[in-house]
């Protein structure tokens, strides 16, 4: 306050009491991102994040906070199930059964090959990945004739044990004996066990193929 000419005080003017404005509303939308990233729903709290997002920075609404956390929540099981998809994907395409008479030439993952299928060449000995199948018409130099199937519950005992019981069920013909044929066999890696691969291959090899 200031002091009037005649040495007064001027009095000071109380506007009284003001009542605080209402808090803005929280916004749905913001409120539901937050809710379904709880929820891991992946791509939809994504979405609402976004939106609550823009929503509330146009409206003055609150729930900027919320719609973040439903953003990050989002991108993060967004990109678990495209990672988790990729991973599925790879591992069905590895392991999905060839027919036993391929109609054309392909590379092909060793889980994918079963008896009848025929081989163009052979890798060398260790551990096989991909492996060249063409049609039994074709020029190749092994055929798969059988197959040795562990027991689901069999433990692991050791690389060379598992390669003797897939050896001992290769069985050739009298004629695939005159014919100077031999046998090849693939067996499960420690590695491959562990995914759950069971069963082993019996591949001829004979003097005409």
């Amino acid at each position: 306050m200031t002091s009037s000419p005649l040495g007064y005080p001027e009095p000071y003017h109380a506007g009284g009491w003001q009542e605080a404005p209402p808090p803005a509303p929280v916004d749905g939308v913001a409120v539901a991102a937050l809710v379904t990233g709880v929820l891991s729903l992946g791509p939809v709290p994504l979405a609402l994040g976004i939106a609550g997002m823009s929503r509330t920075r146009r409206s003055g609404r609150r729930g900027r906070g919320l719609a973040v956390a439903g953003l990050v929540l989002g991108a993060l099981q967004t990109v678990a199930l495209v990672v988790g998809g990729a991973v599925l994907w790879t591992a069905w395409s590895q392991s999905r059964p060839l027919p036993a008479d391929v109609s054309a030439a392909r590379d092909a993952y060793v889980g994918q090959v079963v008896v009848g299928n025929c081989l163009a060449t052979l890798p060398d000995d260790g551990d096989v990945s991909l492996v060249r199948v063409v049609p039994c018409d074709d020029a190749h130099v092994a055929r798969v004739t059988s197959e040795y199937r562990f027991a689901e519950r069999a433990v692991w005992t050791g690389q060379r044990d598992a390669d003797d019981l897939v050896a001992r069920s290769c069985v050739l013909t009298p004629d695939e004996v005159d014919a100077g044929a031999r046998t090849v066999t693939w067996s499960p890696t420690q590695e491959s066990w562990g995914r759950g691969d069971r069963t082993g291959l019996c591949l001829v090899i004979t003097a005409g193929d």
